[in-house]
């Protein structure tokens, strides 16, 4: 019987989740953080990831220890810490902001279908990873990155493509993940021994 399920997410021990929702066949790795973000269908994270305020494709590869959507502290007040805004933990007769946390919470991270996020990488608030894109282990994204192209470093540079123009447009346009799970299981040998040029000569005229 396979591990992993259309109907809940498999989420191993230690994980603190608030305020997300995760779609079939996805497995959050132990120890990890997540609040106010969506998985989409097959996407999972490995050991201890810290993700908030994300909207996650389907099929993202995350690896361990990464950071999307890191939050963040304000800058053009006269302080920068936590008693600005989580005011409560200091005083009996101070709230909270809820300004600032509703702002924080705004700021989304949108991560593409098909992505891959290498181990230790941040990726910041308010940036996109287009479909097909890979980070490098440890980079830190601060832009918005192009549909399947590699990225690496601090900040994060563009290194090479993952597939060139074309070929990412056609898969684009295919858009294999939104295929039905039965058809993906039919498709599994082609997937794992076509080329990409192939895979997509075989089957866009089959869409």
């Amino acid at each position: 019987m396979p591990r992993l399920s259309a109907d809940k997410a498999f989420v191993h021990p230690d994980c603190d989740i608030t305020d997300s929702h995760f779609g079939a066949y996805v497995e959050i790795g132990r120890g990890s953080r997540i609040g106010n973000t969506t998985f989409g269908d097959y996407s999972y994270c490995d050991r201890y990831a810290d993700i908030a305020n994300a909207r996650i494709g389907k099929f993202a590869n995350i690896a361990a220890f990464t950071r999307i959507g890191a939050t963040d502290h304000p800058l053009d007040t006269a302080a920068c810490h936590h008693f600005l805004y989580r005011s409560d933990d200091y005083w009996d007769d101070a709230d909270r902001d809820p300004a600032f946390f509703a702002h924080r919470a705004s700021r989304l991270a949108h991560i593409g279908h098909d992505t891959w996020i290498g181990a230790g990488a941040m990726i910041k608030p308010e940036v996109t990873l287009g479909h097909g894109a890979v980070v490098a282990a440890g980079a830190v994204v601060t832009r918005d990155v192009d549909p399947y192209t590699i990225v690496a470093g601090t900040p994060a540079r563009p290194l090479r493509l993952r597939q060139p123009r074309d070929i990412a447009d056609r898969l684009i346009s295919l858009a294999w993940w939104d295929w039905p799970h039965d058809r993906l299981r039919a498709a599994l040998s082609d997937f794992r021994n076509l080329s990409t040029a192939a895979f997509l000569d075989r089957y866009e005229d089959a869409t």
